[in-house]
């Protein structure tokens, strides 16, 4: 059974940090892409970023480029993002997921972002 368990959010004044967590099973963890999305408020899914099985490549969307560090730790079987420089506008549920759209995610964690 594949399961994919976010954590580490919260609540975090503009220009802090947070560090995201998600613990995978159920599948080869060190065989796949994987993917951080999220849903802000009111708004539909959107991809953050994406690292390769490996590790070696990743991907960010523009909003995140030079704030946000993806990573993982194949030997624990889990994915990890590092937001720092964090902004209002990060406020969303974030997801880690298997695919770019979100379809295969977890339950996500609350990021919000406020003074």
């Amino acid at each position: 059974q594949v399961q994919l368990v976010e954590s580490g959010g919260g609540l975090v004044q503009p220009g802090g940090s947070l560090r995201l967590s998600c613990a995978a099973s159920g599948f080869t963890f060190r065989s796949e892409r994987l993917y951080w999305v999220r849903q802000a408020p009111g708004k539909g899914l959107e991809w953050v970023s994406s690292i390769s099985g490996g590790g070696a490549t990743s991907f960010y969307a523009d909003s995140v480029k030079g704030r946000f560090t993806i990573s993982r730790d194949n030997a624990k079987n889990t994915l990890y993002l590092q937001m720092n420089s964090l902004k209002p506008e990060d406020t969303a549920l974030y997801y880690c997921s298997r695919d770019a759209s979100g379809n295969y995610r977890g339950q996500g964690t609350q990021v919000t972002v406020s003074s």
